[in-house]
């Protein structure tokens, strides 16, 4: 992101650092058993740190859970930033980016 900060202190030789703005999860399901139920996400304390956190996504048979380690930073679920939770077509999407912290003197 170059934006005013990057550009005085940084250039293309030495780059700012990189830094997440959010996460894209796009999970299939086609073999469902029950297909009127949706499948969750569900938020959980990572054990080692307070900067992580655990988003573990649950489906029901024949599926097991699966788990991921994502930055714990607060969501910006407004739809016009990027925010989508869906289910349709046996494909979840849950796509998010976090609240952005402007730079200020």
């Amino acid at each position: 992101d170059w934006n005013k900060y990057n550009q005085t202190h940084y250039d293309f030789d030495s780059p700012p650092p990189k830094v997440i703005q959010g996460y894209k999860f796009t999970i299939f399901y086609p073999d469902l058993i029950d297909k009127n139920v949706t499948p969750r996400y569900v938020m959980e304390a990572s054990g080692d740190s307070q900067e992580f956190v655990i988003i573990r996504f649950t489906a029901g048979p024949p599926y097991e859970d699966l788990a991921f380690k994502i930055i714990n930073k607060e969501w910006d679920v407004n739809r016009k930033s990027g925010f989508r939770s869906v289910f349709e077509r046996g494909v979840l999407q849950l796509h998010f980016n976090f609240k952005r912290s402007f730079y200020r003197r």
